[in-house]
């Protein structure tokens, strides 16, 4: 008796239904039925599909004059990428992960953008590939779901630690990565190393003339060129973009207490004196946002509980707090529906911009400090609001913490991308019939 495994089930499973499917379709006599060429799971990859691929990476090739592999060789690539391309596309499927109209085109603006192209340029271009705009559309859509799933599936599969964000961030590449970008300008009056009192006080003299008339408007660049004796004189003085971590000790601790458009006075080294314009900075990750405190009485709408009603009842609970000397505390655990904060005497804590949903947050920054709303409707009901505080808080370091963290999965991406798809490979049902 012949023991079937599960695998020879699947086999004859899919082989019969698939056979079912082409005994259907009528054929003349004459005409070939497409070659399958691998089944993966209940998909299958045919011969038009291989050859189609293959067909594209030659033309590409040639037109880059770029030398491929034997036939044998290239075919056998491009169905591995075919497998994995299949694979990712039914996990996208199950998962629900398939590009929307909106992302595809939303793929194809971007690249539109990058290769500063008019939509007619790109129809020139599939024209010359012998690619329809549909088939183009599609690949794009087979792209952006591929990244869809793998950026949802794999980036949940990397665990980055406190501990590696701290040893990232005492290394050097992340000192360099954190340094802000200046664009600075600079003058240099030089003083030689033997030079006496006299020299130096005369040289110190010029230094402040230039710092005086330019930090007026006089042009910083055509100063440079006239009396700069730095290296970048004839270039009008500009430095270009430099990180910190490139610049010289005496410019790094300058140029970050710049601001704009500001000149520096005359700072002294061994070569002279110098004189820095910032014309601009970029990639500063300080960041000082103003957070709030708050406290609140929420009363949800209902069948029982209409607006007119919850608006009402507030009113009344807030002409109780300002006039009768209530405590606010007390009314919130008598009346708030918010079971988060109603204990705590409706406190929200220190809050930061954008916490929470704009019709509260707009009455939260509107509202003077000790102050209690009117009543206001949200998503969530009917509120009066206290503010009890407000200060600058300092978020830089959660800012670095925040983009080390974003890079180092980032960094990992790629790796764990690779070991995902060998993992679906492993489990898959695979089939090679050439």
């Amino acid at each position: 008796m012949l023991k079937l495994t599960t695998r020879n089930l699947f086999t004859v499973a899919f082989t019969l239904c698939l056979s079912i499917a082409l005994f259907s379709q009528t054929h003349a006599a004459s005409k070939m039925i497409d070659r399958i060429v691998a089944i993966v799971d209940l998909t299958v990859i045919t011969q038009s599909e291989l050859d189609d691929r293959v067909g594209k990476i030659v033309s590409r090739s040639q037109a880059a004059n770029v030398n491929l592999p034997s036939t044998h060789v290239l075919q056998g690539q491009v169905l591995d990428q075919l497998i994995l391309e299949t694979l990712q596309i039914n996990t996208a499927r199950r998962y629900g992960a398939e590009a929307t109209d909106q992302e595809v085109a939303a793929a194809i603006n971007t690249i539109l953008q990058q290769r500063k192209w008019r939509e007619e340029q790109l129809l020139e271009e599939l024209k010359n590939t012998g690619e329809t705009i549909n088939e183009f559309q599609e690949s794009m859509r087979k792209q952006v779901t591929m990244q869809n799933i793998a950026q949802g599936v794999v980036s949940s599969r990397i665990k980055i630690s406190e501990q590696d964000i701290d040893n990232f961030l005492t290394s050097a590449d992340a000192k360099f990565w954190i340094s802000p970008d200046f664009h600075l300008g600079h003058i240099l009056v030089a003083v030689p190393q033997s030079a006496d009192t006299q020299t130096i006080d005369a040289s110190l003299e010029k230094a402040n003339s230039i710092y005086e008339a330019t930090s007026k408007g006089v042009n910083f660049a055509e100063v440079a060129i006239a009396q700069s004796n730095g290296p970048a004189a004839l270039e009008g003085g500009d430095l270009g973009w430099r990180k910190t971590t490139d610049l010289p000790t005496l410019f790094a601790e300058i140029a970050p207490t710049l601001a704009i458009g500001e000149v520096s006075k005359p700072a002294r080294s061994q070569a002279g004196f110098h004189i820095l314009k910032l014309y601009n900075k970029r990639g500063e990750t300080k960041q000082i946002v103003t957070q709030t405190k708050a406290r609140h009485i929420l009363i949800k709408t209902s069948e029982i509980m209409s607006n007119e009603q919850a608006e009402a009842k507030l009113k009344e609970i807030r002409n109780d707090l300002l006039n009768n000397d209530a405590d606010f505390a007390e009314k919130t655990k008598e009346y708030s529906d918010d079971i988060a904060s109603k204990l705590s005497g409706g406190d929200l804590g220190w809050s930061n911009p954008g916490q929470f949903v704009p019709a509260f947050e707009k009455v939260m920054q509107e509202l003077p400090i000790g102050e209690i709303s009117e009543p206001f409707l949200s998503q969530f009901g009917w509120h009066i609001l206290q503010v009890e505080g407000r200060r600058d808080e300092d978020l830089t370091q959660n800012v670095i913490r925040n983009r080390a963290r974003s890079l180092l999965i980032n960094r990992r991406f790629e790796d764990e991308v690779q070991v995902w798809l060998q993992e679906m490979k492993d489990d898959a049902f695979i089939e090679i019939k050439i």
